[in-house]
């Protein structure tokens, strides 16, 4: 039996509020560890952009305060039990009755509260967690106040951490004075082996210090960031905890995500009816306003529009890219930059490119289900769940060689028959552009070949299951410690 009590911590849960691969992976994997039987508990923050028909149903349970510096902050405490799971959100309308999830000026301050007030809450609950499982630097500061200042209070005694690394370079940097101020905590911690990074307190590290055990998300990235390219000035700090660091692939939640069932989409298909994702694709090109071609490849982007993504090869080579008889749909926010490039791509090519500067669920898995390949050359990658989306639903990826996109897409080899996508190495504008002029070869010519990758994708297992295993077996050797 896996009886481990776990409190999952989280800044962003889907369907509640999400930014990005957080939120997926916080809405997707309590759920895979608790069928394994676990009693895993979600807490976050009740913002104010959470659904009204989530806010609806919450029980509110009572309130503590939490001290933040020199404010004694109230904190409501709610209760949502949801998809066989039970959800805590903590309340602070100072902190989280906002617009957007993250951005603001003190964001030191809110997410020092929620670490606080989400150790707080647990006698309150009444419920003693073997395991708080840590995500980001949100919630990096939670194992520092754990060991500096609860490990004293019975309740606490046992309490292991784990922390995972979802994007090593959103760090959570703070002026050194947040130390004493807000976290409460005398400057013994301001040490190069402690919190300090050039002058400044990192939330981050803070997890990566004191956690018990550290994860991230692929087993390539795990790697990747002990070296300095990749590992954002903490590179060190990984080394020294190499015994302690873990690489588990990320999943998706392939009973929400199902061609088969899933009502997102204009028609459902399956890898053995194949035929209706292409009523996918038509319907996809005539209400984006592209010409109605079913000869003519869907090359889709969904991503933030940022660098990390490799973006300036894309732009590098635009003009290249819409010489081939293709259609590129773009899905996603981000730098102004990037959304220029597209929008003035689109401009000029409005038989070619539909660039959606936005975010949409039902819009995105209309993509997904309509591509025939999904691009996504990025510069670093520590999971990266697009690629995986897109073999679900039948999209043939192309991507660099990187994190997690190595763990997941093989390159097509036409000796042995294995792969499953495309791939190049060097981050380097030309590399990608002959691979996405390999792939549509592959579309236009090589017809058999390019409908087995589809089949094939739709048919690796790319759900949590083996992932959730993994992730016990590293909650059993925590507690061990």
């Amino acid at each position: 039996m896996n009886n481990i009590n776990i409190l999952f911590a989280s800044s962003e849960v889907i369907p509640f509020a999400k930014t990005g691969g957080l939120g997926d992976v916080s809405g997707s994997l309590p759920k895979a560890l608790s069928k394994l039987g676990c009693d895993i508990r979600v807490v976050m923050p009740k913002y104010k952009v959470i659904p009204e028909q989530y806010k609806s149903q919450m029980e509110y349970l009572g309130f503590i305060y939490v001290d933040v510096s020199w404010r004694h902050q109230y904190c409501g405490i709610f209760r949502l039990k949801f998809e066989g799971l039970t959800y805590y959100f903590l309340d602070n309308e100072y902190y989280f009755n906002r617009p957007e999830l993250y951005g603001d000026f003190d964001q030191a301050e809110q997410f020092t509260f929620f670490s606080k007030a989400l150790l707080e809450m647990l006698p309150f609950v009444g419920f003693k967690a073997d395991i708080i499982h840590c995500n980001d630097w949100q919630t990096g500061v939670v194992s520092l106040l754990l060991k500096a200042t609860y490990k004293s209070k019975h309740f606490y005694k046992n309490i292991k951490t784990v922390f995972t690394i979802h994007n090593l370079k959103y760090q959570g940097i703070f002026p050194k004075e947040v130390l004493p101020g807000l976290l409460g905590l005398d400057w013994r911690y301001f040490t190069s082996e402690g919190l300090e990074f050039n002058g400044n307190v990192i939330f981050l590290k803070a997890g990566l210090v004191y956690s018990d055990s550290i994860s991230t998300v692929s087993p390539t990235y795990s790697n990747e960031i002990k070296n300095d390219f990749f590992g954002e000035g903490l590179n060190g700090v990984l080394i020294s905890r190499s015994n302690d660091l873990y690489g588990i692939l990320n999943g998706i939640d392939y009973e929400k995500n199902n061609p088969e069932n899933d009502t997102r989409l204009y028609a459902m298909y399956s890898a053995d009816k194949i035929s209706q994702k292409y009523e996918n694709k038509r319907r996809l090109q005539q209400d984006l306003g592209l010409p109605v071609k079913s000869e003519v490849p869907i090359i889709s982007i969904i991503s933030r529009l940022t660098p990390q993504k490799g973006f300036d090869l894309i732009e590098r080579v635009l003009e290249e890219i819409l010489q081939m008889d293709i259609q590129l749909i773009i899905l996603g926010k981000g730098d102004e930059h990037y959304k220029y490039i597209f929008e003035n791509a689109a401009y000029w090519h409005k038989d070619k490119v539909s660039a959606n500067i936005t975010f949409s669920d039902i819009l995105a898995q209309r993509i997904y289900a309509a591509s025939d390949m999904f691009l996504m050359p990025s510069l670093f990658e520590p999971c990266g769940l697009g690629q995986i989306f897109s073999f679900r639903y039948g999209a043939v990826p192309i991507v660099r060689e990187t994190g997690g996109l190595n763990d997941t897409v093989v390159s097509y080899n036409e000796a042995t028959g294995e792969g499953n996508g495309f791939t190049f190495t060097n981050y380097n504008a030309h590399d990608m552009l002959n691979t996405i002029r390999r792939a549509v070869d592959f579309y236009c010519n090589k017809k058999d070949i390019w409908n087995l990758l589809v089949q094939r994708g739709m048919r690796t297992d790319f759900s949590w299951e083996k992932s959730a295993h993994e992730y016990i077996n590293m909650y059993r050797k925590t507690l061990q410690k």
